[in-house]
């Protein structure tokens, strides 16, 4: 790529605002740290899996649900924010060409499944690295399509939670798994009346809460193919969806990113 070409661009991607990256989000694990906090080994932690309750869990209020919601200040490097009306996908817009298919796209937007009692959502977003030291102008080739990498690697989550009553959350995060698993070979999700095909769904390994589960979705557009990172974490009937994206991995044509473990293992401990 010419010098101009990749300073234009590079000056395009650092005028892209926070909030706009943090609609294009999701979150799990392949490296580093597990769900509730513990190093995993080898970058991986084994699935986390409890016991379904046999007694009926009680739904957590609005109230209370929110006290348990992330905030501005629980995970360093990241900002946080409430979810607003722009970031919210109705339900009924969410829909999928297969049936089976369909809590996998509610997961991804953080929608609730029926017989949810109360719902948050929140925005999360890594802290822009610092700036490059040289002025546009004075890089050569190199280093400008490399502050051009950094200034697209900015991972953006969308966390929500759905509390649930009696068995409801056991059954909400076994019915994700069976989708998950289910169309596990692609499908095409509508959202909003817009087309999104997902190519292929791999398991990986996070572990936290009483089970945890997380798959990278591959998106495909026009040829060009981009990586998301989907996490199901439960906590008695509150069930957590984290679905991360990044800007600088979607450029790579599906390269791994680096997932902010420490916000799935901070959404963890809250929820106790």
């Amino acid at each position: 790529m010419r010098a101009t070409a990749v300073r234009r661009t590079a000056l395009a991607a650092c005028a892209v605002s926070l909030t706009l990256l943090a609609t294009a989000c999701g979150g799990s694990s392949d490296a580093g740290t597990d769900a509730d906090g513990g190093k995993n080994d080898k970058g991986a932690a084994t699935s986390g899996s409890s016991p379904v309750p046999t007694a009926s869990a009680k739904a957590l209020s609005t109230a209370e649900l929110e006290t348990a919601s992330l905030k501005q200040g629980d995970v360093e490097g990241h900002k946080i924010a409430e979810a607003g009306p722009d970031d919210e996908v109705p339900a009924d817009g969410l829909k999928a060409d297969k049936a089976t298919c369909l809590p996998v796209v509610h997961a991804m937007y953080g929608a609730a499944e029926a017989g949810s009692r109360a719902t948050t959502k929140r925005k999360v977003i890594t802290d822009p690295k610092a700036g490059a030291k040289k002025s546009l102008k004075d890089m050569t080739d190199g280093e400008a399509e490399g502050a051009l990498k950094a200034a697209f690697d900015l991972t953006s989550t969308l966390v929500a939670l759905n509390a649930y009553e009696g068995t409801a959350g056991p059954d909400v995060f076994a019915g994700l798994k069976k989708a998950a698993a289910d169309c596990a070979g692609g499908f095409t999700a509508t959202v909003a009346g817009t087309k999104q095909k997902i190519v292929s769904i791999t398991e990986e390994k996070v572990s936290g809460g009483d089970e945890a589960a997380a798959w990278t979705l591959i998106q495909e557009d026009e040829g060009a193919k981009a990586p998301f990172k989907l996490v199901a974490l439960r906590k008695e009937g509150t069930v957590a969806t984290f679905l991360s994206f990044n800007l600088a991995a979607g450029q790579d044509g599906g390269a791994k990113f680096t997932v902010p473990t420490e916000v799935v293992a901070a959404q963890a401990e809250k929820l106790g």
